[in-house]
């Protein structure tokens, strides 16, 4: 190919997905009214302090002691914190399984998403083994229109070869610069040849690999086990994925990464065994990043003999009190990088279905609402994490590890993506008393401490006083290289 004809033929694939982009960014014009958010502890994941917030033309324009000025809007923060607006690293909006479909699309899950102070999802585009990335990327932006908070993709890749490998400039072009690889489930499995050929590539494109962790071959063996020896329902969902499941395909993932001298992250991780793996890895020099979820630091495998187990199937499964305090220790010590919810809801009539073949109940659980009031009360609350760490784990980190350079921080030219935070209400989560589109919660039963007052979203206020006064103004985040790699 010529030169010439090389210029051409770029040029032409960068239209396709600048055209794709185009026709789907939100059309709607932001009406920007100036905001003041007044006597509130404005936190940060370096500190914290009494300010005052000054908000103008969608980003921050001021942060400082008794600012002022002319016709803005007053929100008094008296005892209440402003946080950056939250991220959540993952999210399952829309999702088909095969046999079950998702309860929240991206309309009302996003809706939910924003009432508990997340400002931002992060949901998982996903190829089709016969499709192309383009193609996936495409579906997404056609299922979030009408979304209520920001959203990004990651890219779920279903199939690695040198089709899908040529598209990955396309997709950094397009905003997107992180993937996503299953090491289970067979419409979604790539081998540890694909593995490593990933890593490598997407390090050239400063993009970020995060990866499901369990051996799909050993727990399917474990699957027919334990329904051969009598056990069927949900309690025997964690018996056929035990902590040593998730901790080999850890240890694995760690020394592929290694030898494709490429940091890599371990998405919703459970164990304290695979804890360990990565912590051996980082011992060694490798650059790996941990995200973990609110299930596997506040509920156990004791929920699965429940009259409801089949609530509380999903994959990872509910660990042990053991994992749970291994996990707390290391968010306190900066080990983990991010907080996800994995939210992948499904109705308790989806789930009965199958409670008595617990290896076909959808897996899957909400929790977009509640991860900043969870993380707080059990988290800042109990002292175990400090404010400036619940901002790293929710915010910060992800922003930072996500090529999201303009969120994530309180500070002047950042964009006016913030929540206010009350610390005194108390409630409790029921299955019902939640704007997610489904009839139950994981959570169900705990108590919480705070609440989120008011959120601002691309500069304008959308949740005030509690109640969502702003809804389908969520934009495309486009984002940049993830701050692992540059």
């Amino acid at each position: 190919m010529s030169a010439m004809a090389a210029f051409f033929a770029a040029a032409q694939g960068a239209f396709v997905v600048f055209s794709v982009f185009h026709f789907f960014v939100q059309k709607r014009e932001a009406v920007y009214t100036d905001i003041l958010i007044q006597n509130g502890t404005v936190v940060n994941h370096t500190g914290h302090e009494k300010a005052d917030v000054l908000i103008s033309g969608g980003r921050i324009k001021a942060v400082g002691k008794s600012l002022a000025a002319a016709d803005a809007k007053v929100i008094d923060a008296m005892g209440c914190f402003v946080f950056p607006g939250m991220i959540d690293t993952h999210t399952h909006f829309d999702l088909d399984t095969g046999s079950a479909v998702t309860a929240d699309d991206f309309i009302t899950g996003t809706k939910a998403a924003l009432l508990g102070g997340t400002t931002t999802v992060l949901d998982f585009a996903t190829q089709e083994r016969d499709g192309s990335l383009k193609d996936a990327l495409r579906t997404w932006h056609e299922k979030a229109q009408g979304s209520s908070c920001n959203y990004g993709f990651h890219m779920a890749i279903a199939r690695w070869d040198a089709e899908t490998e040529a598209e990955l400039p396309d997709m950094t072009a397009a905003g997107v610069t992180s993937y996503k690889l299953y090491m289970v489930y067979d419409a979604l499995k790539v081998d540890d040849g694909a593995i490593y050929a990933a890593l490598r590539a997407a390090k050239k494109e400063g993009a970020l690999i995060g990866v499901h962790c369990e051996n799909w071959d050993v727990l399917l063996r474990r699957i027919g086990e334990v329904q051969a020896s009598g056990i069927t329902g949900p309690e025997g969902h964690p018996l056929s994925r035990p902590a040593a499941v998730e901790a080999e395909a850890v240890a694995r993932l760690m020394r592929i990464a290694e030898l494709a001298e490429a940091p890599v992250s371990v998405v919703h991780l459970s164990t304290g065994e695979g804890l360990l793996e990565a912590r051996r890895a980082r011992e060694r020099g490798q650059k790996v990043f941990l995200e973990s979820c609110p299930q596997y630091l506040l509920l156990t495998d004791e929920a699965y003999k429940a009259e409801d187990g089949e609530k509380y199937v999903m994959s990872p499964p509910l660990r042990k009190a053991e994992d749970q305090a291994a996990l707390w220790e290391a968010l306190a010590g900066g080990e983990i990088d991010f907080i996800g919810t994995d939210h992948c809801s499904f109705t308790m009539a989806q789930k009965r279905e199958f409670r008595s073949d617990f290896k076909k109940i959808p897996n899957g659980g909400a929790g977009v609402q509640h991860r900043l009031q969870l993380l707080y009360t059990y988290g800042v609350e109990t002292g175990r994490i400090t404010p400036e760490q619940l901002t790293e784990l929710l915010s910060h980190g992800a922003a930072r590890h996500f090529g999201m350079d303009d969120r994530g921080v309180i500070a002047p030219g950042m964009a006016a993506d913030l929540v206010v935070y009350d610390p005194l209400p108390e409630s409790v989560i029921t299955d019902t008393n939640t704007a997610h589109n489904t009839d139950n919660s994981p959570f169900a039963g705990l108590a919480l401490k705070g609440e989120v007052k008011h959120v601002i979203l691309n500069g304008e206020h959308a949740v005030e006083n509690g109640r969502l006064i702003l809804s389908g103004s969520g934009r495309y985040v486009h984002r940049t290289a993830s701050g692992c790699c540059k």
